[in-house]
């Protein structure tokens, strides 16, 4: 009977085997730490199978920094870890699509793997931007530099996995680079041949990440820069009046990557259906020098520039607005007259305005504004505390985030992850908008539980920890959604399960005959620790056999024994012991796609074979497993 791993899955090997498909000469064979063969690649063959030159140097193009190698390996290493479920902190347990994931990022990302590959639509992320005040990951690969280690106190006694990445550390940019490029490795498997990843970064690391993505999703892959205002400051008031504004003050950008690129037509045809709020006034002049621009309108000519539409356009544009001045100026604003008529431009002259476009404005309507130039700039910072009064500090915008989640054409059940969750303002949003639109998009939110400053808001509040603050906004978010408009949102879904990162269920065998210890012996009377339920076992099977962690399932008793039934049929589970022959056979009738038991649920090797037969008999096409 085959046994379960209970770790994540060796992504090295995988990708091993992917070269061995493409390149079986460049596939050899050394020895792991226990002496025992096993596959590896001639990296110095596979690269002249790439090339179409004879290779005798080692330069190349390259983004590299102090730690790289280490990320990727990092990346693909596996993990002996699981995720527990906790019942009693969820909202509708049994009936919620939306997951909330407890525990480090890199971690739980390794452990989607299997159960997500493939199938998440959009992921969104706001990482710590390396200011210089933010905490970076701490990951296990950098701890062996003992100098780094020892001199930044990366790991204090209690394990955190957090640290304070100030510009005097020797690695400042290098840290942050390998933090992000081992989850962001992980993360490009789980989206989908059509989704996208959309990540808020600022100026310190902008280069960087515009670098790092580069290379994990591809150049070409590269769909846009949003830029997005990060708070509303006083601007200079020379520069603002013509529409400049210092780069570097108060904005951030929204770098968007697509898995493929099939992503690219969904994102165009959807781009003038992004813009919010009203329309505006503009400058009509543009610097380029194209001097089919230069023509004569409203009296001005432009002598050092041209405008920045075609002659008959700008014609159409100035009767548009001789007809509202004339007719309904006194009747209703352009942004009325806009909405009654579906009139989209209108061109005026300021009466005896100087400068070098005379004071010729081009009002623009909401439709007719692109991505680049539209009031993306303008959308606040979320109103958390005004919303649903939770303290968090600089929370991402509910409303930036609906706006990106619209640029992805969705089915009924695509799935959005953020996996940097921080207040979940992603999972507010995908609910605000489902309750708009009708969808079903569901949500994955990832976070530490990283604890709270001792002297914060939120800590005085009782909040120990973000996640605490995150499940919470999402507790009340969902509320109000639902009493804002109660016949419209009986069946819809503001739950989630929450799962927690841990240890693995199974207690560790690995020692030496001599290292045994009577305690030790007593231990390993069974191989799953003490503490760990039935339903911690399911959702550890779950991972491993990569099903969804959302789907329904039932428990039920049977002769005296808990039978788990995940997805009708997809997984049934026992994990008792000495599990009686009429209970095997049951389980058996029902021909389930997969069976799981307990390795001491059966009393001897012949037992196993037993439960064997029992199944080549009623049920041969199912896959039988034990841990």
């Amino acid at each position: 009977m085959e046994k379960m791993r209970m770790e994540s899955v060796d992504m090295t090997a995988q990708n091993i085997d992917r070269i061995a498909e493409l390149f079986p000469n460049c596939i050899t064979e050394t020895v792991d730490e226990n002496g025992k063969p096993k596959k590896a690649v001639n990296f110095n063959l596979l690269r002249q199978m790439l090339s179409g030159e004879v290779l005798e140097v080692d330069e190349a193009y390259e983004f590299t920094w102090v730690g790289k190698k280490a990320a990727i390996v990092e990346a693909n290493r596996p993990i002996r870890k699981t995720l527990r479920p906790c019942q009693e902190e969820s909202v509708d347990w049994d009936i919620t699509e939306n997951l909330y994931i407890e525990g480090d990022n890199l971690e739980v990302l390794k452990l989607l793997q299997e159960s997500y590959l493939g199938k998440v639509k959009m992921i969104y992320i706001d990482p710590p931007y390396n200011t210089g005040n933010d905490f970076v990951y701490a990951d296990n690969f950098r701890i062996s530099n003992e100098e780094y280690t020892d001199e930044m106190g990366q790991l204090d006694e209690s394990g955190n996995r957090l640290f304070k990445n100030t510009d005097a550390n020797g690695r400042f940019h290098s840290d942050w680079c390998s933090m992000l490029y081992s989850r962001l490795l992980l993360a490009r498997n789980l989206l989908s041949d059509d989704g996208a990843i959309f990540i808020s970064i600022d100026d310190n690391e902008l280069n960087n990440m515009r670098k790092i993505c580069d290379e994990i999703f591809g150049a070409d892959n590269f769909r846009n820069t949003i830029l997005t205002r990060r708070r509303i400051k006083s601007l200079n008031s020379q520069f603002a009046d013509n529409g400049l504004y210092s780069m570097n003050v108060g904005f951030e950008y929204v770098l968007v990557y697509s898995k493929t690129r099939s992503f690219l037509m969904k994102a165009l045809q959807m781009q003038k259906q992004v813009i919010v709020d009203k329309g505006r006034w503009d400058v009509f002049w543009s610097n380029a020098d194209r001097p089919t621009m230069r023509y004569d309108i409203l009296g001005f000519t432009p002598s050092t520039g041209q405008w920045r539409n075609s002659k008959e356009k700008a014609d159409i544009a100035v009767a548009n607005y001789e007809k509202y001045l004339a007719e309904f100026a006194d009747k209703m604003t352009l942004e009325e007259y806009y909405k009654k008529t579906g009139i989209k431009d209108f061109i005026r002259r300021i009466p005896n305005a100087t400068g070098k476009n005379g004071g010729v404005q081009h009002w623009v309507a909401p439709s007719n504004t692109s991505l680049r130039t539209s009031n993306w700039t303008d959308i606040e910072v979320s109103q958390i505390g005004k919303e649903i009064d939770l303290p968090f500090d600089n929370p991402k915008s509910k409303q930036l985030l609906m706006e990106l989640i619209k640029l992805s054409e969705f089915t009924p059940t695509d799935i959005i992850l953020d996996f940097f969750s921080g207040s979940a303002t992603t999972a507010h949003a995908v609910m605000q908008l489902n309750a708009e639109d009708g969808g079903r998009r569901r949500f994955i939110m990832v976070q530490l539980p990283e604890e709270t400053d001792e002297k914060s808001e939120a800590r005085k509040a009782g909040y120990a920890n973000i996640c605490e603050i995150g499940k919470e906004r999402i507790r009340r978010a969902g509320e109000k959604i639902k009493s804002g408009s109660p016949l419209n949102t009986q069946d819809f879904d503001v739950g989630f399960r929450v799962l927690k990162l841990d240890d693995t269920n199974m207690n560790d065998v690995y020692y030496a005959a001599g290292d045994y210890t009577q305690g030790m012996l007593t231990m390993l009377e069974s191989n799953i620790k003490s503490d760990r339920t039935s339903l911690d076992l399911l959702f550890g099977c779950l991972l491993e056999w990569g099903l969804p962690l959302s789907l329904p399932y039932t428990s039920e008793q049977i002769e005296g024994c808990t039978v788990h039934d995940y997805n009708n049929g997809d997984l049934i589970a026992c994990f008792d012991e000495n599990i009686p022959d009429s209970v095997i056979k049951e389980i058996a009738k029902r021909q389930p796609l997969r069976a799981v038991f307990r390795d001491s649920s059966f009393n001897g090797s012949p037992a196993k074979i037993n439960v064997g037969e029992i199944f080549k008999m009623l049920a041969p096409d199912t896959r039988v497993k034990v841990i």
